[in-house]
């Protein structure tokens, strides 16, 4: 007997969503908790799973479809598996003995020739597209031959070999068009509302790295072998930051209509790039971590990111966020507000420059700060005094670990 699969419950912040892939086809058998189908919202994608041992009866939403709350996306039969799909298992097992017995005896073994890109499933389609990568050079591992998206992935990942160049007519102009993903447009939406909603501005600062890069050069290896994490530079800012909105409350402050919200914790968003665009999990409650549980904390958040795995509760919140342009190589810029916020902190490269101290010219690893502010709640002696308390922090990382 058929039974329904349905949508997750979203969210009260999330209205909807849009079937981004189907990991499974009508008739291929299953197994419990195995992903079946990804949905992308504006804020994370979620993972639909297999109710039970079966086989997917009929797909109700495609790939493009939007999805409401608990809104019916499939039927299933549990412990029901097609002769279909059993004799596709035969055969591929067929074709695994035969590519294995070639193998052996010293023959290249058999891979099964990609399909047309017409004829893969829209999310590949969609992929490949993005990429710029032509179907014909992706090994499929589908059924029939037909290209997967970790496929996909797992070509663009490949080392890049010496290919042969574009065979494009002189003076032709090529375009690609490609549709916005739901997190993009999201992103995008509270970017333009940022600039156009905010009375924002940005004043700089800069700090010397270099007492911070002895004191991490001469502990990292006992901090790791303690802690289990890498002692990076994060956790400095991060703990820095913390200080110093404990010292400036209207920093962590938000505005909600025409009342001033003053926030009794601390909450510190730290921006992270992924495949799917700019998200900012949150480090709950900085004033009770110690520098080892920010580092495994912002860790394990990357590998969220990259994954794919961050939830909704990951990025819900945060009266404060971090920004690190300097992991791409940027000397300087002027950070966008992440609202109902009321500042974020940009950090940058570290570049070596010459710098006048006690009279003398020294070359120091400088890094220039940027504090983007909501002037409507934020004076400019604030703003300052935030971000001069931050460089005093981490110039003198002791006052920070004694307290001072």
């Amino acid at each position: 007997m058929a039974t329904e699969i349905k949508a997750p419950v979203f969210p009260e912040s999330v209205a909807d969503g849009t079937i981004a892939t189907w990991h499974k086809q009508p008739g291929e058998a299953v197994s419990r908790d195995e992903v079946i189908c990804d949905i992308e919202t504006d804020k994370v994608v979620l993972e639909v799973v297999a109710p039970a041992d079966g086989t997917i009866a009929a797909i109700i939403k495609n790939e493009g479809d939007t999805v409401l709350s608990d809104e019916v996306i499939a039927q299933f039969e549990a412990g029901a598996v097609s002769g279909a799909t059993q004799t596709q298992a035969v055969q591929s097992e067929g074709q695994v003995e035969q590519a294995a017995a070639k193998t052996e005896a010293g023959a290249a073994p058999v891979i099964e020739r990609a399909q047309p890109v017409a004829d893969q499933a829209p999310a590949v389609r969609k992929a490949l597209t993005e990429t710029g990568i032509n179907a014909a050079d992706v090994s499929g591992t589908g059924r029939g031959g037909r290209i997967t998206k970790e496929d996909v992935a797992n070509h663009q990942a490949k080392p890049a070999a010496a290919a042969a160049p574009l065979s494009v007519a002189v003076g032709e102009r090529i375009e690609k068009r490609v549709p916005m993903t739901r997190l993009r447009k999201r992103v995008a939406e509270r970017l333009l509302a940022a600039t156009q909603e905010t009375a924002m501005l940005t004043t700089f600062n800069e700090v010397n790295m270099k007492p911070i890069m002895e004191m991490r050069a001469q502990y990292k290896d006992a901090f790791e072998k303690r802690h289990g994490a890498r002692l990076g530079f994060m956790s400095f800012f991060v703990k820095a930051a913390t200080e110093a909105l404990k010292r400036y409350p209207a920093v962590n402050a938000s505005i909600d209509g025409e009342d001033i919200v003053y926030h009794g914790y601390y909450d510190i968003g730290v921006a992270v790039s992924s495949d799917r665009g700019l998200v900012v999990p949150v480090l709950r409650d900085t004033d009770r971590m110690n520098y080892a549980e920010v580092e495994n904390g912002i860790r394990d958040y990357a590998y969220k990111a990259r994954d794919g795995k961050l939830g909704i509760e990951d990025m819900t919140g945060g009266t404060f966020t971090i920004t690190n342009g300097g992991t791409f190589g940027s000397l300087l810029s002027t950070p966008i507000l992440n609202t109902p916020q009321t500042a974020i902190l940009g950090m940058h490269k570290i570049q070596e420059r010459p710098m006048a101290v006690n009279g003398q010219v020294e070359i120091l690893p400088m890094m220039y700060l940027a504090l983007s502010y909501d002037h409507r709640l934020i004076d400019g002696k604030e703003a300052v005094g935030f971000l001069v308390t931050i460089k005093e922090l981490l110039e003198e990382p002791a006052k920070l670990i004694l307290d001072l």
